[in-house]
Order: structure tokens, then sequence, then C-alpha cells
């Protein structure tokens, strides 16, 4: 350890968001696999909750290349869970897409999520709460 306060501060904060990370990467992981999901597969789903993106776009915000996104795809589409079509905007683009069934399979997990995760706070005050999902949202915030 160095004897510099910033760096064991810095340190620490690592260490902790690491820590943190474990925990909610279990939690998902546990979701996942209760819905014969693995975690990116899970990621995937999380991702069309709020977007409608194109494959290539998904592939790159996951770090996958387009075969290995193609077949996630493809396994999730014969399973109901997606869709995919044309974008209205560029003819040429594919955009993936939630079914109804994926849906609310999405809606399932992200309520068991809240359930499993939510306990993670009970010390915190809500001022707290506002603070960390504030901080989160900064730190995390996509430029």
């Amino acid at each position: 350890m160095s004897s510099n306060p910033s760096a064991a501060a810095d340190i620490a904060l690592v260490d902790a968001l690491v820590h943190a990370t474990f925990e909610v990467t279990g939690v998902l992981s546990r979701i996942g696999a209760d819905n014969d999901l693995s975690l990116t597969q899970l990621r995937v789903l999380g991702i069309l909750r709020e977007r409608r993106p194109r494959v290539t776009d998904l592939a790159a915000h996951l770090g996958l290349d387009k075969s290995t996104i193609s077949g996630l795809i493809d396994r999730a589409e014969r399973r109901g869970h997606l869709a995919r079509a044309r974008s209205e905007q560029d003819r040429r683009a594919v955009e993936v897409f939630l079914t109804a069934e994926g849906r609310e399979l999405t809606q399932r997990m992200y309520e068991a999520a809240h359930r499993e995760l939510l306990p993670m706070f009970a010390r915190l005050d809500v001022d707290q709460r506002e603070s960390l999902e504030r901080l989160l949202d900064l730190v995390l915030r996509e430029e």
C-alpha cells in the first residue's frame, strides 16, 4: 500500500466497486440461471428493455463480435424472447427488440433483481440512497 492517502482511497474505492460488482453479478447470474439464460443473454434482454438498437450497436455495446451476437440473437429469437426487423431510418440496418414474451420475462427478472438487490442498501437512509444513485449515474454516464 502507498503512504499517499489519495492512492489508498483510490485502492479502497476500486476494491469496494469490485466487491459490489461481484455481489450484483452473482445475483444476476442466479436470476439468469433460474430462467435458463447466461449472464450475457440476460444483459442482452436488459439492454433491449429500453432500446431498439441495431445489431452492430448491440454487439459493440457488449464488446462482442458480429458472429457471437448473431448466435445470441438467433437463440433468443427461437425462444420467442426477441425479434429483428429492418430499421425504418436506414433500411440497410437491422434492429433488435423484445417481443411481448421477452418483455414479460425481462420484467419478471427485473423484479427479481429488485427483490434480491435492495436488501444490500437497507442500512442506507433515503438521502444516502439518492446520493449513491447520483454518484453512480455520474460515474457511469456515457459522454
